[in-house]
């Protein structure tokens, strides 16, 4: 492992600031690895169905070794032979392909026909039922998903925060990027909930629930309370004003409810688009599943059903911790010397327990109660479903697209001391309504311009890029003397996906590009559109891919890019997005750019020396793929650097580490920036780079931090590679 670096002067930090702004054809790798598969984890319109289950003994360890003999699979309640079985790891990339293999799928039709993405990592959710919280619990997990942020989280994983009210709003997206996530975290906030009216005596949700219910003793006791404020008015009376204002406060829960399961059904469903399996912490609570006014068991029913198809696992977390009762300094103390609510108080926790229970068991979780500490449960999960048994099997035609609820059951033959976590159940796939043909074959065969270009639009909008072509982004923050703070927004587009056509005695293909710049709030800051032809000598360009950039001047602040580009002749389309954060550098804060990379190909035996520093407009990559013999090189810019005593220059020392799964591979010793041939300390360049040859294939992040000794103060600045 070799790293070389240096100061790189104005004269190249100026060639290569060009080159960002150059719209050419170079040879460049062409894929960004990616989850996206849109096959559903679970069909029942091909050969075999799957499911996903864990085993644990009784200290709660994942059973391993487990064979397909071992295992007895019944649906709705009878025994059906395992067609398909594999142990499988979570986020690796084997766990796609085993997937595939279980659906009876062609390695190419899941890949696309190029390279399988390496060290992938796991998709988690963390969906927060703000409507049912209160305000200590609210702080309790902002706490708990900033511990797993800076703790917990793989390098590799990637990780979504939503909130049941919709209050992260644009910031709710899959990510790796840790700035985005605490920015998530930070919007969290207490939503004032409470199903009650403001009628005395209290009326709580769960009492008006035992009041729906026709229970004795609570019924009796508004009825009693409501004649002795009311003198004159009959028992039948009361009674009806009891049973009134019950309904009243359970159809405002119900509300509440159905929108919370809504979302999480919603969540659920989008994460088919997800490759492999998906974890998802719901965190809540509390909610009542028995509610005459709202169809919340068929709600969890059709959740459980979503996740079967697209391979999610909730565990959920009661916020609440230890709940020895529901009564507290705050609580409006009730008369009851007859005792009857303190007779029917004891099931009140339970029974907002039963939805987070019922949530994490139909779909293969686990939920968990009465703790103050929330974290070891999150990594108790996240051990729990690293491992699992996948099982595929025939379905009965006869009830293939029925509607039916199909009901699963999992169990070790012989071996009743062993706990088997599975999903309870999925529905069959309806068929689509019938269309008519006619208008069916017209839209198929013969979309409008319009149609087509609002089809493509949707690409920038929808909840997870389109892979049809693997486009890669890049977005980056660099501040000039000349044009202040900018971001480039770089799109590279393979052209081996590109459809050439002979025009003029030339092969031409013909790309549509659109992007859009989102700041955190979801506003629309900046877009653009541009269509480029493309000429060749033939259709087989496989090395070459088209790099389109665009500069926008934007304000300090947390940025997405989103671009989508289409082959005009095939109409097939690929997406990618990017953030970045633009720093304050025009108010004097010390901090950096964003980290530039680049390559330079080793040299052959008996080659002159190549400097190693030198950059040049073929030597910027997009997509952050390597060859194992490959030079990284990369740049940044040190921004607003003290000066020292008497008008002398900065004192800064820089760090280089590559790192791998959380761990370092290659440490560079803080070594002190030579400024000798600087002439703009505000604007200090340092290029380097690092040779891979001593790299296994797989995904690493480049950290580079740089100390003011003067100020005393540091920044650091990352970007993700991957070696081939």
């Amino acid at each position: 492992m070799r790293l070389f670096g240096r100061l790189l002067y104005r004269s190249n930090a100026g060639a290569l600031i060009c080159a960002l702004l150059s719209l050419q054809l170079l040879h460049a790798q062409t894929q960004e690895p990616s989850r996206q598969d849109p096959a559903e984890v679970l069909r029942v319109f091909t050969d075999l169905v799957q499911t996903d289950v864990m085993v644990f003994d009784k200290q709660g360890q994942f059973v391993k070794g487990l064979k397909k003999e071992d295992f007895e699979l019944k649906i709705d309640g009878k025994v059906k032979p395992i067609s398909f079985f594999e142990t499988i790891t979570s986020g690796t990339v084997n766990e796609e392909l085993q997937l595939a293999a279980a659906r009876g799928e062609a390695r190419a039709r899941l890949t696309g026909g190029s390279p399988a993405p390496l060290d992938r990592g796991r998709p988690i959710y963390f969906y927060i039922d703000d409507f049912h919280m209160e305000l200590p619990n609210v702080l309790n997990t902002q706490k708990l998903i900033r511990n797993f942020i800076d703790k917990q989280m793989g390098q590799n994983d990637e990780v979504a925060i939503a909130a049941a009210s919709g209050q992260i709003g644009f910031l709710s997206q899959l990510t790796d990027n840790k700035l985005v996530l605490r920015t998530a975290v930070d919007r969290l906030s207490y939503r004032p909930y409470s199903a009650r009216d403001f009628e005395s005596p209290r009326m709580t949700e769960y009492q008006a629930s035992l009041i729906s219910n026709n229970d004795r003793d609570v019924t009796a006791y508004f009825v009693d309370q409501i004649i002795a404020m009311n003198p004159g008015i009959t028992r039948e009376t009361a009674e009806r004003m009891v049973q009134s204002r019950a309904n009243m406060i359970l159809s405002s829960a119900a509300n509440v409810t159905s929108n919370t399961l809504a979302g999480l059904q919603s969540l659920v469903r989008s994460a088919n688009k997800i490759s492999g399996r998906k974890l998802v912490f719901f965190i809540s609570d509390g909610f009542l599943l028995e509610n005459r006014n709202t169809h919340t068991r068929e709600r969890l029913r059709r959740i459980t059903s979503a996740a079967a198809r697209s391979g999610v696992v909730i565990y959920s977390l009661d916020a609440r911790g230890l709940m020895p009762s529901f009564s507290d300094g705050t609580t409006e103390p009730q008369f009851d010397p007859m005792g009857r609510l303190a007779r029917t108080a004891g099931g009140e926790l339970t029974a907002f327990q039963d939805g987070l229970n019922a949530l994490a068991y139909d779909t293969g979780g686990k939920a968990f109660f009465n703790s103050n500490s929330m974290e070891p449960a999150v990594k108790r999960a996240i051990d729990e479903t690293a491992t699992y048994y996948l099982l595929a099997w025939k379905p009965e035609p006869a009830s293939t697209g029925s509607g039916k609820f199909h009901r699963i059951e999992v169990r070790i033959a012989g071996r009743p001391d062993l706990s088997v976590q599975v999903r309870r159940g999925f529905f069959d796939v309806e068929p689509e309504p019938a269309a008519n043909p006619a208008v069916t074959k017209s839209k198929k065969t013969q979309p409008t311009a319009n149609q087509s270009q609002a089809e493509f639009q949707k690409l920038i909008t929808a909840l997870y890029p389109e892979r049809e072509i693997p486009v890669s982004l890049s977005a980056n923050f660099v501040n000039t003397p000349d044009k202040g703070d900018l971001l480039f927004a770089t799109t590279l587009v393979p052209t081996q996906f590109l459809t050439f056509k002979p025009v003029d005695g030339k092969n031409t293909a013909r790309v549509s590009l659109i992007g859009v710049i989102y700041d955190e709030k979801g506003d629309v800051i900046d877009r653009f559109a541009k269509q480029v032809t493309l000429s060749a000598k033939t259709n087989q360009r496989s090395d070459e891919s088209l790099v389109f950039t665009y500069p926008a001047n934007l304000k300090p602040g947390l940025y997405q890019v989103r671009v989508a580009a289409r082959d005009d002749a095939s109409g097939k389309a690929g997406s990618a997005r990017a953030w970045t954060i633009v720093p304050k550098v025009s108010s004097g804060e010390f901090t950096l750019s964003s980290v530039l990379l680049g390559t330079r190909a080793q040299p052959s035996v008996g080659s002159a020396s190549v400097d190693p520093v030198g950059f040049s407009a073929t030597d910027l990559l997009v997509s952050n793929r390597f060859s194992a013999d490959d030079f990284l090189r990369f740049i940044v810019f040190v921004y607003n650097a003290a000066p020292g005593s008497n008008g002398s220059k900065p004192d800064l020392a820089i760090q280089i580490q590559v790192v791998r799964d959380d761990q370092p591979v290659v440490t560079v010793p803080l070594k002190k920036l030579s400024l000798d041939n600087a002439d703009d300390l505000k604007r200090i360049p340092y290029a380097a780079e690092v040779s891979l040859s001593g790299l296994r294939s797989g995904r690493y992040v480049l950290h580079i931090s740089v100390l003011d000794r003067i100020a005393k103060t540091s920044a650091t600045q990352q970007t993700r590679f991957e070696v081939h």
